[in-house]
């Protein structure tokens, strides 16, 4: 399992882990894609007051089989999904930093999308990195107008690490 490294005081904090070894065949710097995804999902939704604790979460590398366990049991899904995002819930003290909770990936399913799609995996990765991270900061896609500022961000984001519009490309939805 590989990690990131440690923020530095006063930033944000993404831990990476690479559960399923054939992500490190498949992208050429896994914990660098998810750490720079990770960041441009809370700089542009997080933006960071003077004084404002940082924020830390997980990004979980992961197969579809472990996926697929995680969807079943959390959502009642049979099968793999690309993108799981999971909430902390957990209150911080004072001056701590804020504790997000974790993105899982699902290899196969990732890679599969991203071929169909005619996308870079980097590329579609990242996507769903920051799709994840703006779950785990409240943003949905349940109704239209909630459906069209989570892609207004999620474009705006991607756009900050040199990601194209993935809204533009027909059936690039998460």
């Amino acid at each position: 399992m590989t990690r990131g490294r440690a923020p530095k005081h006063g930033e944000h904090g993404v831990e990476v882990s690479v559960a399923d070894g054939a992500w490190g065949a498949a992208l050429a710097d896994p914990a660098g894609c998810c750490r720079r995804a990770a960041a441009a999902a809370l700089a542009e939704a997080l933006p960071r007051a003077s004084g404002a604790a940082p924020a830390e979460l997980g990004v979980v590398l992961a197969d579809d089989r472990a996926v697929a366990a995680l969807n079943l049991r959390y959502r009642g899904r049979a099968g793999p999904t690309n993108v799981l995002a999971f909430g902390a819930g957990a209150p911080r003290a004072p001056g701590a930093p804020r504790m997000l909770g974790d993105v899982v990936l699902a290899r196969e399913t990732v890679a599969a999308e991203a071929r169909a799609a005619a996308l870079p995996l980097a590329d579609h990765a990242s996507h769903l990195i920051v799709h994840g991270v703006l779950h785990l900061l409240g943003y949905r896609h349940d109704d239209d107008p909630a459906a069209a500022a989570m892609q207004a961000a999620e474009t705006r984001a991607l756009g900050r690490i040199g990601v194209a519009d993935p809204w533009r490309a027909a059936g690039a939805a998460p």
